[in-house]
């Protein structure tokens, strides 16, 4: 298994470097700013830094619905103690 592995990556790189232009850049990594690639990659950059940012707020929401529903509660629970002490 790692033979085959290993001959497969050797055999890409041979490829690479026999077919120099199939290995060059695109155009975002040649810095063309007006190119519909560039575009593309930006508006795609900042969909999914937003899909993180929404995640990151249900999180913070979860966790203080949990602080919410848990000082709740913990008033229902004090507010059923009639006698302090109880029995022995």
């Amino acid at each position: 298994m790692r033979v085959a592995t290993s001959r497969a990556a050797v055999t890409a790189a041979a490829l690479a470097a026999l077919a120099p232009r199939a290995a060059t850049a695109c155009a975002v990594c040649f810095g063309a700013a007006d190119s519909a690639m560039t575009h593309g990659m930006n508006n795609a950059i900042l969909a999914l830094l937003g899909i993180v940012g929404l995640v990151q707020i249900g999180f913070v929401a979860l966790f203080l619905r949990f602080r919410q529903r848990s000082k709740r509660l913990r008033e229902r629970r004090e507010s059923l103690h009639l006698i302090q002490g109880g029995m022995h």
